[in-house]
């Protein structure tokens, strides 16, 4: 195998991209406006640092940026039967038996106060209160990559029953208050819908610990390992009657014997290797599943630990679980390089509509560059090591 092969530099990505921007232009109706689709994609894709109106016009060889504009507000295209042929690009690229599913929320700091969902709210992004916007999104990640799939504008209540400020940012009627995880829930209902292949939904301890979300994937007999506090209340019914605790608490009585080494996955600065422990839980689970409360532990400070419920197939090993919690990072990488390299915290767009076109025209362009790197892994797993080959732990 060639260096241009494995390294990336011989793949046709120009022509990758006029087909995917040919596969997308039936979603805009009109030739003009799939142009203008064709060309913000361009811009995201390009080095300019702002994805502004005005620099994707520049970008485009445009001399004012009416058409970036009008595509994300005056012209006429649904932002969700785009984001239906995204997820299925993204789909055909990543898609795998093993994949997952995570659901997280990102923030958009905003000055003003004019645009949609705007309001001082907790923002991940910023670690802190502050005037922004936010959006709960689903990622999909499989042994191909990983890649952005969905996305909905959490509408904080003050929004939502204010019908002067809806009808100026052209909120629809349909569109009610919704906590972010009933938005996460619709997302991976829709998702799943759609036959995603999917071995599990991962997400954090907001969404770990709303009952409605476990409920629901559990009466579609879909696998979760979804983080909870430390402290999140359990109930269970022993020989002894009813017996209350909480993770931290049952983790404090594991015995030494109890704790495993396992990898979480790679990091920035390598394998992550943590302990891992697991404790079965007594509630009735249909079908040939189990419940779990997981937990892992930091091998240099045993008091640093993460808590997960998990509702697994029988006889699931433990490396299994810890590989599968490990894998909600690669959410947090899609939004790193989303907003570093693709604009998508760049919106200029107030109105509902305009910011979702804008997040799924950046959901396309991510989904583009996933796609580049799912066919350099499928090149580089074609031929396999016979040196050195490579073995999972049982």
């Amino acid at each position: 195998m060639s260096v241009a092969v494995w390294s990336g530099s011989g793949l046709a990505w120009d022509r990758e991209l006029k087909a995917l921007k040919d596969r997308l232009a039936p979603v805009f109706r009109r030739s003009d406006v799939a142009a203008s689709a064709g060309a913000f994609i361009d811009g995201l894709l390009s080095g300019i640092p702002r994805k502004t109106g005005w620099l994707l016009a520049e970008q485009a060889g445009l001399k004012r940026p009416y058409r970036m504009q009008s595509l994300l507000g005056r012209s006429s295209w649904n932002a969700d039967a785009l984001r239906d042929r995204v997820r299925a690009e993204a789909i055909a690229s990543l898609g795998d038996a093993s994949g997952v599913l995570v659901v997280d929320e990102t923030g958009f700091l905003k000055k003003g106060e004019h645009s949609v969902g705007v309001a001082r709210q907790y923002s991940g992004t910023a670690g802190r209160v502050e005037n922004c916007q936010v959006g709960v999104f689903l990622g999909y990640a499989s042994r191909f990559g990983q890649t952005l799939i969905d996305r909905r504008l959490y509408l904080p209540e003050a929004w939502a029953s204010d019908e002067e400020r809806r009808r100026h940012v052209q909120v629809p009627d349909t569109t009610a208050f919704a906590t972010k995880p009933q938005i996460a829930c619709d997302l991976i209902a829709s998702a799943l819908d759609a036959g995603i292949p999917c071995a599990w939904v991962l997400a954090d301890a907001l969404y770990g610990s709303d009952s409605r979300l476990r409920r629901m994937l559990e009466a579609r007999g879909q696998a979760y390992v979804l983080a909870v506090r430390s402290n999140h209340t359990l109930r269970m019914l022993t020989a002894d009657g009813l017996v209350q605790t909480d993770p931290a608490e049952m983790a404090n009585e594991l015995p030494a014997e109890a704790w495993k080494p396992h990898a979480a996955g790679e990091g920035s600065k390598g394998v992550r290797l943590y302990d891992w422990a697991r404790i079965p839980l007594p509630w009735v689970a249909e079908g040939s599943f189990e419940r779990w409360v997981l937990i892992r532990r930091n091998r240099r400070d045993p008091q640093d630990r993460a808590y997960y419920l998990v509702f697994a197939p029988t006889g699931t090993e433990l490396a299994e679980l810890a590989g599968a919690a490990g894998l909600r990072w690669t959410i947090e990488e899609c939004f790193q390089r989303a907003k570093e390299e693709l604009g998508l915290d760049h919106c200029e767009a107030r109105s509902w509509h305009g910011w979702h076109r804008h997040m799924t025209l950046c959901m396309a362009a991510l989904a583009f560059l996933a796609g580049l790197v799912a066919q350099l892994r499928r090149s580089a797993c074609s031929k396999p090591n016979e040196r050195r080959p490579f073995a999972i732990a049982a």
